[in-house]
């Protein structure tokens, strides 16, 4: 088994979904996929026409599919899925394939295109389904804090790794008093003292080190635009996405 990172093992598993009508090949493909990856969940149809009813039923994080099939080919498949699942990735992985399918592949926005073969194709093929399914993963996670953060009325902030304020909420802003395009992309130096930017450093750095806590508070004193010193509990944690 190839593990590359050490918390993919314990890493809630890729629901993937293939589709291709030789069902010898998906058996193969299940196999290589399971000895590759830590973590994944394959689920494989020969019947194209299944596959929609299938993305209805439950969450995956990629669906690979095969080119030639009865009846359809994976770039229609493409379509009928990225008009009900537009950000759902798509893998093709065809062995019948030209230059002129991968540019209609690629055209179609399709996540990925490989041609069938032995180990090395099919170690390609992992990669790239894990790679696509931890960006989805991602994205997902950040749409739903997003949807969080918008929801809470006491004040939120997030910075970037450049420690710079990369989102703040309208409570942040009634409490700091600044417009948010002045806030955005400055440091924490515009609304906290030297010795709380100091302290929050050090908090921060104890997060997100492997033996640290998850979250921690600490009092802080808010210097708002208008010169008044709020004091204030700061409660932070580091998100748990890219």
């Amino acid at each position: 088994m190839s593990v590359d990172d050490p918390d993919e093992a314990t890493a809630a598993p890729i629901e993937l979904l293939h589709v291709d009508d030789d069902s010898a090949f998906l058996d193969l493909t299940e196999s290589f996929l399971t000895n590759e990856l830590a973590a994944v969940d394959v689920t494989t149809v020969t019947d194209p026409q299944a596959v929609l009813p299938r993305l209805d039923a439950r969450s995956f994080h990629c669906v690979v599919s095969d080119y030639d099939m009865p009846g359809t080919d994976g770039l229609e498949l493409l379509a009928d899925v990225r008009e009900r699942f537009p950000e759902l990735p798509f893998v093709l992985y065809t062995g019948k394939g030209s230059e002129e399918i991968a540019a209609q592949a690629i055209n179609a926005g399709v996540t990925g295109y490989l041609q069938k073969g032995g180990p090395d194709q099919h170690r390609r093929l992992a990669n790239r389904v894990k790679h696509a399914a931890h960006e989805h993963r991602a994205k997902i996670e950040s749409e739903r804090y997003s949807t969080v953060l918008r929801a809470l009325d006491y004040p939120i902030y997030v910075v970037n790794a450049d420690a710079e304020f990369e989102y703040v909420n309208e409570a942040f802003l009634d409490l700091v008093g600044y417009d948010r395009d002045e806030i955005i992309g400055s440091p924490p130096e515009k609304i906290k003292t030297d010795e709380g930017v100091r302290r929050a450093n050090d908090i921060l750095a104890s997060i997100v080190s492997s033996e640290g806590p998850a979250t921690q508070q600490f009092r802080v004193d808010i210097q708002t635009r208008d010169g008044d010193t709020v004091p204030c509990y700061d409660h932070m944690a580091a998100l748990p996405f890219d």
